[in-house]
């Protein structure tokens, strides 16, 4: 996988984390710097964590699932963006605490990671270079998280679903292209 296709993965999977963010930069109101930090801080390591402990996983996996890896790839990525496509449409509205606190803070980071650690089994699965894809995955997903929680205290809720959809999409997308690939090679 290429840094391009990793940069987009990363930003594709940033989503989930990035619409809580707006969600928490609503319900705290007036942010600070300080409040973002926090928000990306948590959203960006567990989004870092999460794929290193799937890959190493899918590695463990990979000799079994060789001859069809990249359909494992594929609907584990489809799987994923279908969720977050479906979360987009979803009317039910979730309340968010204004809390930063561990207890407040860690749910929502491994909820939001869980895509994540997914992706790292697709990762291991097509020879992912994991050390540039938990970089570019922890960092984006950093950098987006503090600015939702900026974007939310400003804007609120318009932007959440948009970019669950957007996320949803752009991993429908990659898992595409890995499959496309794979099968063309074996043409």
């Amino acid at each position: 996988m290429d840094i391009g296709s990793l940069f987009v993965l990363a930003v594709g999977l940033s989503m989930d984390a990035f619409a809580v963010a707006v969600c928490k930069g609503l319900a705290i109101g007036r942010t600070s710097l300080k409040d973002s930090a926090i928000v990306g801080l948590w959203f960006g390591f567990f989004q870092a964590l999460m794929p290193l402990i799937g890959y190493f996983v899918g590695l463990q996996l990979s000799s079994l699932i060789q001859s069809f890896d990249h359909w494992v790839a594929f609907v584990l990525l489809a799987v994923i963006g279908a969720s977050m496509i479906k979360e987009a449409f979803s009317r039910k509205e979730e309340g968010e605490s204004p809390s930063l606190s561990f207890r407040a803070m860690l749910p929502l980071a491994v909820a939001t990671s869980i895509d994540a650690l997914a992706s790292g089994v697709a990762l291991a699965a097509v020879d992912g270079n994991i050390y540039w894809a938990v970089l570019f995955i922890g960092c984006i997903t950093f950098m987006l998280s503090a600015i939702g929680v900026k974007a939310g205290s400003a804007a609120g809720e318009r932007y959440k679903s948009k970019a669950e959809l957007l996320g949803g999409i752009i991993l429908i997308l990659i898992g595409l292209r890995i499959l496309i690939e794979h099968l063309v090679e074996g043409v």
